[in-house]
């Protein structure tokens, strides 16, 4: 366990890591290269049926400064500059969207033994403010994430989250969409030795009355190799395996089948990140 209790977005985050990240329907491509100056070099490509997108990320690091500027396809540059540890526990983030004028934002993160902040206001009239906070330790927080539209001078978003972490257990509780959604999540080793751990997501839709249920697992067949799979309350079942051919580089393969609708042709993916 780490030391305090984090941000808002880490509530639930290893749960939400073991059902949902690395699972994918498209084709990715990632490769990363360094001068020798040290600038990273990332170029990445998804198609998505017959569209592809691609854009090119530099990233240089001076101290405790990072500058990331990345071009797209659209040709959008985005341009995020990270200041880290200006005061301890304290992090910087300034970025913007060019040619959105309305795009630049000021972040500011702030970790603490006993609390974890987040804040960030738009740089233009009007802007959106957003306030995350999390107070309490590393087995027990409790937190809330808000945002506020300073145009139409209502609240955009208010949700309140808890989390509970053991040495092998986490479990977490969130109330999103301005109280309308209620989520539960878990997370549990079963073996550190083999990474083999299970999760579940259990939601709510008080409107509509609705309930998402998620459950997957996760283990590694050796120390380059791992798989995962997944299933949820409407029959889609997902699995993927991912190997590690090369320090940092990583082939992924995944797959998901309606077992409801066993007539439809079954999704696949491949990724693939390359880095030296």
């Amino acid at each position: 366990m780490g030391k305090g209790p984090g941000l808002y977005t880490d509530i639930g985050k290893k749960a939400k890591d073991l059902l949902y990240r690395d699972y994918q329907s498209d084709h990715k491509f990632t490769i990363t290269t360094y001068s020798p100056t040290g600038v990273a070099i990332t170029s990445s490509g998804v198609k998505k049926g017959d569209v592809f997108v691609a854009d090119v990320n530099t990233q240089l690091k001076n101290k405790n400064i990072t500058t990331d500027i990345k071009v797209d396809t659209s040709s959008n540059l985005f341009t995020t500059i990270t200041v880290d540890e200006a005061a301890p526990g304290l992090k910087t983030i300034f970025s913007f969207k060019f040619p959105d004028q309305r795009s630049g934002k000021l972040e500011v993160q702030y970790l603490h033994d006993y609390a974890g902040i987040s804040s960030s206001i738009g740089l233009a009239a009007n802007p959106v403010v957003n306030f995350s906070g999390v107070v309490g330790t590393n087995a027990l927080a409790i937190g809330t994430d808000l945002s506020f539209d300073t145009k139409e001078g209502a609240f955009t978003k208010i949700n309140g989250g808890l989390s509970y972490t053991n040495t092998d257990l986490i479990a977490s509780l969130t109330l999103n969409d301005k109280g309308d959604s209620l989520s539960a999540s878990y997370y549990h080793t079963v073996s550190p030795l083999t990474n083999t751990a299970v999760g579940a997501e259990v939601t709510h839709n008080f409107s509509t009355n609705d309930n998402t249920i998620n459950i997957g697992t996760q283990h590694a067949l050796d120390p380059l190799t791992s798989v995962k799979a997944r299933v949820n309350n409407f029959g889609k079942a997902s699995a993927l395996i991912q190997h590690e051919w090369r320090p940092k580089s990583l082939f992924t393969i995944s797959g998901e089948v309606d077992t409801k609708s066993i007539d439809k042709s079954a999704k696949f993916g491949l990724a693939l990140a390359l880095k030296p």
